[in-house]
């Protein structure tokens, strides 16, 4: 039996904590309280304000922290079912073309393995586009995406034109050409282009995600409400803790602005942070599936799976 090597989550400070973003902030609030507590401890001037007003800033805080983290939340659940969506769409179309497609002579085929290529390069090629990483990479710098590609294809993203939509023309004429031969029937021809126009939408609504923010008034307005926050809380506890209200401005620092972090994260989940969508591995799951069935199919070994 193999044992876990992972640490427990409540000891785990480093891999997929939001720590390292957040420890100016408590260092600074924590400094900020010490030298409250020293004037009021030992300088004799009274720092100490009612405590009153402190409940209602709390209730605040919690809203404000609370709309934070759902909407990002939300989009990042919105973009992993996007994800699925359109793996799921690929899956489909390219168990249908290789089963249901024109493939009666060797180039037929070899029309049938391009598109089921084509439809996988896709993937690859939204990951890439999300993650603004532009153009057909190196044939040596991603062998296991550029193989996908149609021979030729050169692109024209410098020209405003995403890659996932020039590559779907591809899938889209492979489909008029089946229906043409009379392999796929109207009503199939026009489920087939439904499925090619649902990956499109969610490739569409992905980079909504990503290219909408949340607003920058609400991003200063929760900053400065937590930050003027934490600079009176010092002010409101240190009559009645003392020195003891060091580790607690340090410790309600750490949950606030930790959580505000959290939000932060997760905003734009399609990136390389250790929190965001692993995209890189779904795209890899998926081309082993699809490649490996096409390879049976090749050599006339679909049944196999039936």
């Amino acid at each position: 039996m193999r044992l876990s090597t992972r640490w427990p989550l409540a000891l785990r400070f480093i891999k997929g904590s939001v720590h390292a973003n957040i420890i100016g902030p408590i260092v600074f609030y924590t400094l900020f309280t010490t030298l409250v507590v020293y004037i009021d401890q030992h300088l004799n001037v009274n720092l100490g304000v009612p405590s009153t007003v402190t409940p209602s800033l709390s209730i605040v805080v919690g809203l404000l922290l609370v709309f934070r983290n759902s909407s990002s939340y939300e989009r990042f659940w919105a973009g992993r079912q996007d994800v699925s969506h359109i793996v799921s769409n690929v899956r489909n179309l390219s168990r249908y073309f290789m089963l249901c497609g024109p493939n009666e002579s060797d180039e037929d085929r070899q029309d049938t393995e391009k598109v089921v290529k084509t439809l996988v390069a896709m993937l690859f090629a939204m990951r890439s586009s999300l993650r603004e990483d532009w153009g057909i990479p190196d044939k040596e710098e991603e062998p296991e995406y550029t193989d996908l590609l149609p021979r030729g294809m050169q692109g024209h993203e410098n020209l405003g034109v995403a890659l996932p939509l020039e590559l779907a023309f591809f899938v889209e004429k492979y489909i008029r050409k089946g229906h043409k031969r009379g392999n796929f029937q109207a009503p199939q021809a026009s489920m087939l282009t439904s499925q090619v126009n649902a990956i499109i939408d969610g490739y569409g609504h992905m980079e909504t995600i990503m290219l909408t923010p949340i607003p920058v008034c609400y991003q200063i307005h929760m900053k400065q409400v937590l930050s003027l926050y934490c600079l009176f809380l010092p002010f409101s506890i240190v009559d009645d803790w003392n020195w003891v209200a060091v580790p607690m401005v340090a410790l309600i620092a750490f949950t606030l602005y930790g959580i505000e972090g959290i939000g932060q994260e997760i905003e734009n989940p399609f990136g390389l942070d250790r929190n965001d969508i692993k995209m890189d591995n779904i795209v890899r799951d998926a081309r082993q599936e699809i490649t490996t069935l096409l390879e049976c199919w090749k050599q006339g070994k679909e049944d196999h799976f039936l």
